[in-house]
């Protein structure tokens, strides 16, 4: 089959692999759609911290936002899923520790993780094989589109959950890319007034094109009371920031991650009777962020920029957007 293949820093092309073999207890997806991520980015500029911990390593084939079809099973596999459109898990757990045990299985200290961590392929290729227990079902009013958006929506709705909002809270999400769009998308389906921040580029505008409360640079930001903060940046000042500007008693959300240490004055938090969170993954989020979109509360559609062929993924790694591409921060591939 074909499969993109990362062989070093700035390096990938397009390969011949060997198909998977579901293994017991594994199905095979022919793979559909898939969305590129800024972790894919990082592993093809060779920045990705695991890539320097020794979580990963080249060669790799990353891709770990995916929907598909299941076309194989493996021994001790229900049969109702084959045929299924799926989407899955992207943290895959040992299935034993306590961890796991318990509804963690994300952060497993010996997880792997689809497309990212500890060798295991990802959906960037033609056929992707994976855990049944990691499958999550897409009803038909779920597209392809957006099955391939329920890793970043379970992400994005995790952080919103986080911050505790009520309606009638008023929310300021710092950094407008994908996941700070989709959480804006999630806060005002909650009922939220809506408030994002960013650097006044090509995403800032394309948040303001959705007609959320209210767009700001950092220079333009009012100074009203902030029910909560949700930090999706990758700014290394904004997390302090995040504390300074949430109200008292309230909470601050951290999803963003950035690439290098981000200090945060716990005297701030304590004094302040703040409440700060992170989240990592979306995995205890993706059957409520596939309802969403269902429901059509949420609609991820527009933030989808353009759609690409496998082999022209690459300059899009490297930060070029392709011919014709929209507003929105998302670019996906068709299998």
């Amino acid at each position: 089959m074909r499969a993109f293949v990362i062989t070093g820093p700035g390096e990938a092309a397009v390969l011949e692999v060997a198909p998977p073999v579901a293994a017991p207890g594994e199905v095979v997806v022919d793979v559909s759609r898939a969305g590129v991520c800024g972790t894919d980015m990082e592993f093809f500029s060779g920045q990705m911290q695991y890539l320097h911990d020794g979580f990963a390593a080249y060669p790799m084939r990353i891709g770990h936002e995916w929907m598909g079809t299941v076309s194989a099973l493996g021994e001790g596999v229900d049969r109702r899923w084959l045929g299924r459109r799926v989407t899955g898990d992207t943290m895959l757990g040992c299935g034993s520790c306590r961890r796991c045990r318990s509804g963690y299985q994300h952060v497993c200290e010996y997880r792997t993780e689809i497309g990212i961590r500890g060798g295991r392929p990802g959906a960037l290729a033609e056929r992707l094989a994976v855990p049944a227990t990691a499958l999550r079902e897409l009803p038909d009013q779920v597209d392809d589109t957006r099955g391939a958006l329920a890793e970043p929506g379970g992400n994005a709705l995790r952080a919103v959950q986080a911050a505790g909002l009520r309606p009638g809270d008023r929310v300021l999400i710092l950094g407008p890319g994908t996941i700070g769009v989709l959480a804006a998308l999630f806060a005002r389906a909650a009922g939220a007034e809506v408030h994002l921040m960013g650097r006044p580029d090509r995403s800032l505008p394309f948040a303001g094109s959705l007609g959320f409360d209210g767009i700001w640079t950092a220079g333009t930001l009012p100074p009203l009371p902030w029910d909560a903060v949700i930090d999706a940046s990758y700014a290394a000042r904004l997390p302090a920031m995040a504390v300074e500007l949430v109200e008292p008693g309230k909470r601050v959300v951290y999803i963003g991650l950035a690439g290098s240490p981000s200090l945060v004055d716990t005297r701030a938090l304590t004094l302040k009777d703040v409440t700060a969170a992170g989240i990592l993954s979306g995995s205890p989020g993706l059957e409520a962020a596939i309802e969403s979109y269902a429901r059509g509360d949420v609609d991820p559609v527009p933030l989808v920029a353009a759609t690409i062929a496998l082999d022209d993924l690459a300059p899009v790694l490297n930060g070029q957007l392709p011919a014709g591409a929209g507003p929105g921060p998302k670019v996906h591939i068709a299998i």
